[in-house]
């Protein structure tokens, strides 16, 4: 029965969706071109707030734990597990005051209004997996960006999204290069339950009544050996994993 109600609620989400999307092209192409960094990174911060809207009519609810004093005036390495597109908007919204940059795959670069031009003049890193030299220059780049500009890099070290919310092992290159790269860095673990459930059908019907949560944990000093920092960044994702829900 929940199924068969999510078939309509879900064309209503992808119409919602998709004029969220439209709408906010030309602004944040305005915000971006004509008032500069400042405001489009409000436009991008606004739009994701929408987004999370739209996943309302779905059902969707939103708990967003963060107790940490995390500082503004440091460049952050945000690490998190990765179970659907729909981890994105709250980290955007939540964390804005620390102007996240994400670290995403290629193909999303184009195609997608707003979402692919923010992915391409924001900031963040489109890395192509098939080229690994290219991957890794623009690790490089995001890494010292934020460096720079005590910026935030968001990063899903799994690589590819859980389909079930259960955790796959961390692929640590690309997080080393970030150590190596963003040397005065805080890193911000997160872990994330819950937002597989909205592709729990695949990608249509979407799935209905989801409590998604992310739950920001201690920050941790880039210090140290890079292999024990990185297990230490994992477990401490993984031990927020719940699995049984």
């Amino acid at each position: 029965m929940l199924k068969l109600l999510s078939y309509p609620l879900t064309v209503l989400f992808f119409l919602l969706f998709g004029l969220v999307l439209v709408i906010f092209h030309p602004i944040q192409w305005f915000c971006l071109k004509v008032l500069g960094y400042d405001a489009h990174k409000q436009s991008v911060s606004i739009l994701n707030w929408f987004i999370m809207r739209c996943t309302n009519v779905l059902g969707t609810r939103y708990s967003f734990k963060n107790e940490q004093n995390i500082p503004t005036d440091r460049p952050l390495i945000i690490v998190t597990n990765h179970q659907s597109m729909y981890d994105i908007p709250p980290i955007i919204w939540y964390m804005r005051k620390h102007h996240p940059k994400f670290v995403s795959k290629i193909e999303l670069g184009k195609g997608i209004p707003s979402v692919s031009y923010n992915l391409r003049h924001g900031g963040s890193a489109l890395i192509d997996r098939k080229d690994p030299k290219q991957s890794i220059a623009e690790l490089q780049k995001l890494a010292k960006y934020i460096n720079q500009n005590n910026r935030s890099a968001v990063i899903f070290p799994e690589g590819t999204r859980s389909r079930n919310g259960e955790p796959k092992p961390f692929r640590t290159t690309g997080l080393k290069v970030m150590l190596k790269n963003a040397p005065s860095a805080l890193i911000v673990p997160i872990s994330i339950n819950n937002s597989w459930k909205l592709l729990r059908y695949g990608k249509f019907p979407m799935g209905l009544g989801s409590q998604v949560t992310f739950e920001v944990h201690p920050p941790i000093e880039n210090e140290g050996n890079a292999h024990e920092l990185i297990a230490q960044i994992e477990s401490t994702i993984v031990a927020g994993i719940k699995t049984n829900q």
